[in-house]
């Protein structure tokens, strides 16, 4: 305010001179004093303009939000703003191997959304329990637990399942949401959904892609189970599906796993599968307006997924079938933040890297039926 008070007086100053310089040689001013004079006065005005802006901001009574009258989760998602936008100056973060612990607000809303896009996700088993953890699956081929006849003082036959165990372990995964500058700066952009959604879409396409088609020495998944071939149903030609073997898919499935059974195919497969009738000229996949997939086959849901293959290659998976509960997915509710401010430095944009450990196996076969083409000749 000083400085802009200075500077005031000194344009009225400069003013006043052209005035008395040429009222001493009585004469009217010059074109160039009046444009002088013109000028100075504009600057005068924008000056006090500044001083009466000043003026009002600080007579402003400022109300800061105090974090101890948030709630959990409105700290959570004001802290991780923060992380955002001055990923440096988060100190007072909890720092992993990976970046900076964020809340399990967050880290909630990201599976929340994985979970309502995508079906594989939503049905499979999900622990969260951190690091590696065993869990046991049942050996249908083994004689169930029986329950039969009993007679006084005689011994009850006993049998039961033969139980294995596998283990789920944590991969190290990365989701990656780029945001434009601008946006950051942007108050009325939501700017945590908007990471939280660009990462949730990410984080879906990895599980769907390792949860149905696995990695060697990674995670498995549906793919690469090491109960795959007693999973697998082999269509006798790569190219095409008959009505008569979708029934026998669904058939491979024990009547106790139907009920939250549906299918997961490449949208070509469904083109493909929409095309075929019954023997009184019906078709088998029909449009079901009033759920959110829109398509039934042989009664259960029909989902797309661009991470399955297509018909036409040789030893490819290319339908999914089942109960989908029968894939463990191990995702524990921790996730790491790491802000990337210069490697998008020329597009303008930051990079956040969600950091989280993941894996995907099969703990009940019996659910699951994998169709595969052929093999080529």
């Amino acid at each position: 305010m000083k400085e802009l008070n200075e500077k005031l007086n000194d344009l009225k100053d400069r003013a006043e001179n052209i005035l008395n310089a040429a009222k001493a040689q009585k004469r009217a001013v010059t074109k160039e004093e009046k444009e002088e004079f013109d000028n100075i006065m504009e600057d005068i005005s924008n000056v006090e303009a500044t001083i009466e802006m000043e003026e009002k901001v600080n007579m402003m009574e400022k109300k800061e939000i105090k974090q101890d009258n948030m709630t959990k989760e409105e700290k959570e998602i004001h802290d991780f703003a923060n992380i955002i936008r001055d990923y440096n100056n988060a100190t007072q973060m909890t720092k992993g191997d990976n970046g900076v612990l964020i809340g399990s607000t967050i880290v909630k809303k990201i599976i929340d959304k994985v979970t309502e896009i995508s079906p594989l996700v939503a049905r499979a088993t999900r622990y969260t329990a951190k690091g590696n953890i065993i869990i046991p699956k049942v050996d249908a081929s083994s004689d169930d637990i029986s329950c039969d006849y009993a007679e006084e003082f005689s011994e009850l036959v006993e049998k039961s399942n033969k139980f294995s165990a596998i283990e789920l372990k944590g991969f190290l995964t990365g989701s990656l949401a780029k945001v434009s500058k601008s946006l950051l700066k942007n108050s009325d952009f939501d700017l945590v959904q908007y990471v939280i959604d660009r990462m949730a879409l990410k984080f879906k396409v990895f599980f769907e892609k390792e949860g149905l088609n696995g990695t060697d020495s990674k995670i498995l998944g549906i793919g690469k189970s090491e109960d795959y071939e007693n999973m697998k149903f082999e269509l006798s030609n790569n190219a095409a599906i008959t009505s008569d073997e979708l029934i026998d898919v669904q058939e491979q499935v024990p009547d106790i796993y139907q009920i939250d059974a549906c299918w997961i195919m490449n949208k070509e497969t469904r083109k493909a599968i929409r095309k075929l009738k019954d023997n009184d000229g019906n078709y088998l996949l029909n449009r079901v307006f009033n759920e959110k997939w829109n398509y039934e086959l042989l009664g259960k849901p029909v989902f797309t997924s661009a991470n399955v293959a297509k018909l036409g290659e040789d030893s490819k998976n290319v339908i999914y079938y089942g109960d989908f509960s029968g894939l463990a997915i191990h995702f524990p509710e921790e996730l790491e933040i790491t802000v990337l401010k210069e490697k998008y430095a020329t597009q303008h944009a930051i990079g956040v890297c969600g950091y989280s450990e993941v894996d995907e196996k099969v703990e009940n076969p019996e659910k699951i039926v994998v169709v595969a083409t052929p093999a080529g000749e």
